[in-house]
């Protein structure tokens, strides 16, 4: 085989290389917008979810947030 020959075929497989990597690539990306949209979605539903536990917290009665309060019961 000539030195063009083995050239050519080098470049061939590095072609193909390259389309098998920006397909892998593609995918990839598609995942980090599935889980970065995933990820901001679980941020809200926290958000959320402190939201509501702040506001159960404030609906307390004052002396069952206070922590003295619980210490001198335990006293």
């Amino acid at each position: 085989m000539s030195t063009i020959d083995e050239l050519a075929d080098r470049i061939e497989r590095l072609l193909l290389r390259h389309e098998e990597l920006k397909r892998t690539n593609e995918l990839l990306q598609q995942q980090l917008g599935q889980v970065s949209h995933e990820r901001d979605s679980l941020r809200q539903r926290l958000n959320t979810a402190r939201a509501r536990i702040d506001a159960l917290l404030e609906h307390l009665p004052a002396d069952a947030n206070s922590p003295t309060r619980e210490s001198e019961e335990r006293s």
